[in-house]
């Protein structure tokens, strides 16, 4: 039996990697504590539950679903969108509602490239943007985020043979895995690129709504020019604790989000009815569960980086996102450190190589773990001698 010569340019998804690392160690009887996995802990809020529970009684929730989702869902994406951001949306064609936003990132490349087309994808960055351009039969052309230029990418180094070539570009801001964020000069300056290159801009905005000491991170769509050239992808999976019921969103320039939906009807069935409907909860009910999420986040953030100072390793407190990204010593690869720290402390943190070749020299550290976890975590942490 043969299998298709994609499969052999995949290297192993580092998530799956990471649970199956932890599901040893466990089963040896370690004491794991994990900050691996972006997966909030925090229980989805009770009325979205009940919602979920009174739509699975519903029969005409028992069959298939539309792919473009429930009229109501979508207008409750766009009315969210409205008093988040300001941002008119049309909910009948700037409007899609995705199986997660991994789900529609990943079948966005198909929409856009052919064999041999060039995909401009930040590095480091979150994987699937690479795999996407890959199972087209693209070219990833690699833009590099570096500490220096505050994990952004620098336009003025893509050379002018490339650009002319390149289809599309990823952003995602606040950044994952790095929590940088971006400003609304930095969209402009990246909408303007795209328009005189002709490139489609796709913006990543899954962490938009963690943000700390007040700080609310922007929305791509906010910009003027956005629409012309530009989508969004969303997720209720990091807002609202849901990322177990597989649930998001692309908005903005309604050809693009068209030629997603051709894509997607001929590959998927839509998000179950009765998830929609909780997902409506979700968008339209009372949010102060979001700020009660960024409370918690932010009281592990600060227990997560003083423990790292105290260890000595160099690290920028985050003003949004779920991740503390720190430089490691010079001495150990990233891979090399996680290895160290999981073996010594039973601690799991995410190479920084695993997001990109300008992600070495770092690791990740995710606050989706309960309190008592990250503390133990942290004294552990504390109480570690880095090997010289």
């Amino acid at each position: 039996m043969e299998f298709s010569k994609r499969l052999g340019k995949l290297a192993p998804y580092p998530f799956v990697e990471i649970s199956r690392i932890i599901a040893e160690k466990k089963a040896a009887g370690a004491d794991v504590v994990t900050f691996g996995i972006g997966d909030p802990d925090i229980p989805t809020p009770d009325p979205i539950i009940e919602r979920l529970l009174t739509a699975s009684k519903h029969e005409p929730n028992h069959r298939y679903p539309e792919t473009d989702g429930l009229p109501a869902f979508r207008q409750a994406i766009a009315d969210w969108y409205k008093n988040r951001f300001g941002v008119e949306l049309d909910s009948n064609s700037e409007v899609l509602p995705l199986i997660g936003a991994k789900e529609g990132i990943g079948h966005a490349a198909l929409c856009f490239l052919d064999p041999g087309d060039i995909a401009l994808i930040p590095d480091p960055s979150y994987p699937v943007y690479a795999v996407g351009t890959m199972f087209a039969g693209a070219e990833s052309y690699t833009m590099p985020l570096t500490e220096a230029n505050k994990w952004l990418p620098n336009y003025n180094d893509i050379p002018t043979d490339i650009a002319k070539k390149a289809k599309i570009m990823w952003l995602n801001y606040p950044n994952n895995p790095t929590s940088a964020i971006a400003s609304a000069d930095d969209f402009k300056e990246a909408i303007s690129f795209c328009k005189q290159h002709d490139i489609a801009l796709l913006h990543d905005a899954a962490y938009s709504e963690i943000g700390y000491e007040g700080y609310k991170p922007l929305s791509f769509m906010e910009i003027p020019g956005a629409k012309e050239i530009g989508v969004e992808f969303h997720s209720l999976s990091k807002t609202y604790n849901m990322t177990g019921w597989r649930s998001g969103m692309v908005v903005g320039n309604s050809d693009m989000i068209k030629a997603l939906f051709q894509i997607k009807a001929n590959l998927d069935s839509g998000i179950p009815q009765a998830v929609q409907e909780m997902s409506i909860q979700a968008l339209l009910d009372d949010q102060s569960c979001v700020q009660t999420n960024i409370n918690i986040y932010q009281a592990r953030r600060d227990r997560v980086i003083t423990a790292l100072t105290r260890m000595g390793l160099e690290v920028a407190v985050p003003e949004a996102s779920l991740y503390i990204w720190a430089r490691i010593p010079d001495h150990f690869t990233s891979a090399e450190f996680a290895a160290r720290l999981l073996a010594d402390n039973d601690i799991v943190v995410t190479p920084g190589s695993s997001y990109g070749k300008y992600g070495e020299g770092y690791i990740r550290l995710s606050l989706t773990t309960p309190d008592e976890q990250v503390e133990k975590g942290c004294q552990r942490l504390e109480n570690w001698k880095i090997p010289k």
